[in-house]
């Protein structure tokens, strides 16, 4: 039986509810920064899923310099010498981080193995070596949290046609997105294979249904909150002391290149 599709998140509800989140977000940036934490998120999943949308909301109210995002490139001629978990293991978080991998390790499981981006040896291997990986991580005190976003065919088509005919997005168009269409069955197999081999008890996926964006952005954010006990952090009284001006003369501000206003002419 079909699952009832859900009522979509009005745009009111959403803001709402996404600005009691992001002061929940900055409550555990604060612990994370106190504590001393070490946080990874991965986000995954088909191409046009909303991965980003999901990132940027969370990251809105985030100092960058606690809370990093990783998109890695495809990987250089050095690089793809080097030990496979090399290049993405330099992006770690040291105490007081958390970093945010916009697609990951698991990039061989998806579009190089899809792709043939890689061998058949280097595929099974990485089958095997990325559940010892990740538990290397969480016996190295890494909170190590994942998540795959699901979209419906339906959904990531409408995605990909307003990708292509507005200007603004069309730069996240790209040749892959194809493939993605040629090649859905293989990726769907490639997906399934790699859950049955890394959805493990130590560090399992969580999956967000995301054809409603709105609706997975909240539902993401709320349940990351929940994955790391936190608590808030009380601060001293701040009073802020006057300012003190004595012996300083302000320059002349025709001496200055100021930016033109071009809000006056925008409200005429």
């Amino acid at each position: 039986m079909a699952k009832q599709k859900e009522k979509c998140v009005d745009k009111k509800s959403y803001e709402k509810k996404l600005e009691t989140l992001h002061e929940e977000l900055v409550k555990l940036q604060e612990w994370v920064k106190q504590e001393g934490l070490k946080v990874v998120v991965l986000f995954e999943g088909r191409d046009a899923a909303g991965k980003g949308g999901v990132i940027k909301a969370l990251t809105a109210p985030l100092n960058p310099r606690v809370c990093r995002v990783v998109a890695l490139p495809a990987p250089s001629d050095r690089e793809r010498t080097q030990w496979y978990f090399q290049r993405y293991a330099a992006h770690l978080p040291a105490a007081g981080e958390m970093v945010l991998f916009d697609r990951s390790w698991y990039n061989r499981a998806g579009v190089e193995r899809v792709m043939g981006f890689c061998s058949d040896d280097e595929y099974r291997e990485f089958l095997r070596a990325c559940p010892e990986f990740e538990r290397m991580l969480l016996r190295a005190g890494i909170i190590l949290i994942k998540y795959w976003f699901s979209v419906s065919d339906e959904e990531q088509e409408k995605r990909f046609k307003e990708r292509i005919n507005t200007p603004i997005k069309r730069w996240k168009f790209s040749p892959m997105d194809l493939q993605s269409r040629t090649r859905w069955a293989e990726y769907s197999k490639a997906k399934d294979d790699m859950f049955t081999y890394t959805d493990t008890q130590d560090s399992p996926w969580h999956v967000v249904e995301a054809d409603d964006k709105r609706r997975a952005r909240i539902n993401c954010i709320t349940h990351l909150l929940a994955q790391i006990p936190y608590q808030e952090i009380k601060y001293d009284k701040v009073k802020l002391p006057p300012i003190n001006k004595e012996g300083y003369e302000r320059p002349p501000i025709s001496n200055q290149h100021f930016v033109p206003d071009v809000c006056a002419e925008l409200l005429k």
